[in-house]
């Protein structure tokens, strides 16, 4: 996989060293536009492109990116986690049967009825995860 310039100095914008590594795992993440992605999977296209790495050292530069601001993590249930390349705010749909996770653009969504917040404590973000299914037929 060749070292691409741009990813390289996004990671040093971002103030990561670009490793081969981290910068082959930039150029899956990237290239391919917004995408939400879990490590397993990343794992397995790093697998496919011959990148050789450990499922740890996804987890690793997966928590590296998000810290750097370059990810943004969206829990799901437990210990399982996607990466959003899109770290705008918005929310999400996500289907469990497949997996499958999909943006709701912020604009389409109202958040009314916040509790008050504890004194010297502000809102960070907020996350919503609309859960989806098939319709049955």
């Amino acid at each position: 996989m060749p070292m691409s310039r741009l990813h390289i100095d996004k990671l040093r914008q971002a103030g990561l060293r670009p490793t081969r590594q981290r910068v082959a795992l930039a150029h899956l993440l990237f290239n391919a536009g917004d995408r939400h992605v879990c490590a397993e999977v990343l794992h397995g296209e790093a697998m496919a492109a011959n990148v050789r790495v450990s499922l740890a050292t996804i987890y690793n530069t997966l928590n590296q990116f998000t810290a750097a601001g370059l990810l943004r993590e969206v829990a799901i249930e437990g210990d399982r986690s996607y990466y959003d390349t899109n770290t705008s705010d918005h929310f999400h749909f996500f289907q469990a049967e497949n997996g499958e996770m999909m943006d709701i653009d912020a604009a389409n969504l109202t958040i009314t009825g916040l509790p008050e917040l504890p004194p010297g404590k502000v809102i960070d973000r907020i996350d919503v995860i609309v859960r989806i299914k098939d319709a049955k037929q």
